[in-house]
């Protein structure tokens, strides 16, 4: 995977290089390395700490600026070499990498926020030891009352606070009684339309239960299918929500790296096993696949 991400990050050196304006072709070097696009974008956020799109954007203004403080004298021109149809469209992203406007720094050379080249490396670690099971598990449905919200990385989502607290009591004893499988209690529930969305963009939460096929379930609740297959369980506990969010990040850092799966497309379910405001227990489950 280390050598993946590296060539990943050379195309779009190259294809930078080459004025190629157009969407990096993650698809196929996902083929040529024998893993998946949705793997690779998944592996590539959680180790760069930003999603591709935002990375490749991050290259681009970062050229860009070169090319200004190196006396471009048209604007237009350096817009379309990396991909923008207008100096205005081109001002817009420049702004929101630099905090400063093309012709300013033509003009006066910066200040500037450049993007290095990424290199990723392995560094050896795994001295902590992670509590994992593969779960191979039939087709169950995921059932609850969703919401639409945006995604925060890092501390407590309030938006996800503001959705469990504005459900009744009974609405909670009705999901219990539902829940006829494993993963057994109320689950909050993750599902993302992009493997490496960046923060703020919204994503799906569902506050709900894991029911078998055979359950009816009530009007009114949202569903979400997941077909037969298997799940890597992580087990984690301490402060909350810190503890969660390090295990996410060693998941990536550490678990898939050093082992033959990846993760495939899904939500990503968390079972709480004890929960108070500054600490949990709980179990992480992901989609993967060998």
């Amino acid at each position: 995977m280390i050598g993946t991400l590296n060539t990943l990050v050379d195309l779009v050196e190259a294809e930078l290089g080459n004025g190629v304006a157009g969407e990096i072709d993650v698809a196929r070097v996902a083929r040529d390395h024998g893993t998946t696009e949705y793997h690779l974008r998944r592996m590539f956020s959680a180790l760069a700490g930003m999603p591709l799109s935002e990375y490749v954007r991050r290259r681009r203004m970062t050229l860009a600026a070169a090319d200004l403080v190196a006396g471009a004298p048209d604007l237009l021109e350096v817009a379309v070499r990396y991909g923008y149809g207008s100096t205005e469209a081109f001002g817009r992203a420049f702004r929101a990498v630099h905090g400063t406007a093309p012709a300013d720094v033509r003009r006066s050379g910066g200040p500037l926020r450049t993007q290095p080249t990424l290199r990723f490396r392995l560094s050896v670690e795994g001295s902590t030891p992670m509590d994992v099971t593969i779960n191979d598990m039939p087709e169950l449905r995921l059932v609850g009352h969703a919401a639409e919200v945006p995604l925060i990385y890092e501390g407590v989502n309030p938006h996800i606070q503001a959705h469990i607290g504005s459900l009744a009591p009974e609405d909670h004893v009705r999901l219990k009684e539902l829940n006829d499988t494993d993963p057994r209690g109320i689950l909050a529930v993750t599902d993302s339309p992009s493997p490496d969305a960046p923060e703020g963009s919204m994503i799906t939460y569902l506050h709900g239960v894991a029911v078998t096929p055979s359950v009816s379930v009530p009007a009114g609740l949202d569903v979400i299918t997941v077909p037969a297959s298997s799940w890597a369980v992580f087990s984690s506990s301490g402060p909350h929500p810190e503890a969660l969010q390090q295990l996410w990040a060693a998941t990536a850092t550490d678990w898939f790296p050093s082992n033959p799966w990846r993760l495939r497309p899904g939500p990503s379910v968390l079972r709480y096993l004890e929960l108070t405001e500054t600490y949990a227990s709980c179990e992480l489950w992901l989609p993967v696949e060998r």
